[in-house]
């Protein structure tokens, strides 16, 4: 009885486990699901909407692409920065840069570039 309860919770771990990796998507349906997320009524100049809309990106981001991944955690560690009750404006100015670059990347990658 002991081994097969043993089995049993072996075997259920191991499709646990393959059943939650989430599929990857390609670039272009990644850039879909961004696209999307930006054509939505978020306002990001004020803290709610800023949580509203990395609370939307951060789904993507699990299932986006190699290439959109990094750009895609660049924008959201901005965005949760940003968000925060007193944000640290040194590190916000320090992440500036590669926040801008981030949605450059993906504008290039969306546009063409990467598709």
């Amino acid at each position: 009885m002991k081994k097969t309860l043993t089995v049993l919770i072996a075997a259920g771990a191991l499709l646990g486990a393959a059943g939650c990796s989430a599929p990857q998507d390609t670039t272009q349906e990644s850039c879909a699901r961004v696209q999307t997320v930006g054509a939505g009524p978020t306002s990001n100049t004020d803290k709610a909407g800023m949580i509203r809309l990395a609370n939307r990106l951060r789904p993507i981001e699990a299932t986006a692409s190699e290439e959109m991944k990094a750009p895609l955690n660049s924008i959201l560690e901005f965005l949760d920065e940003s968000a925060k009750e007193t944000p640290d404006s040194a590190k916000l100015q320090e992440m500036q840069g590669a926040y801008t670059s981030a949605g450059q990347t993906l504008s290039e990658l969306c546009t063409g570039g990467g598709q």
